[in-house]
């Protein structure tokens, strides 16, 4: 049917929301990420994309961050 089920502990966690998504495949691994919609917002100067209102800490980019030098 063309669907992913992904358990909500982990949607909430990373705040993802029904919706399109792009589904990236990279050897053994699938990457799933919420399309952009054209929701650009200029704040300080800079465009932005609106999120999904997910907080984000310095700790969790350092760990995107490094996850993805492995």
């Amino acid at each position: 049917a063309g669907r992913i089920v992904i358990p909500r502990s982990v949607r909430d966690a990373i705040g993802l929301v029904p919706g399109e998504v792009d589904v990236v495949v990279d050897g053994a691994s699938v990457r799933i990420s919420p399309v952009a919609g054209a929701g650009l917002e200029q704040v300080d100067g800079r465009l932005v994309i609106t999120g999904s209102g997910a907080s984000v800490t310095d700790d969790d980019v350092a760990a995107l961050r490094d996850a993805d030098h492995r």
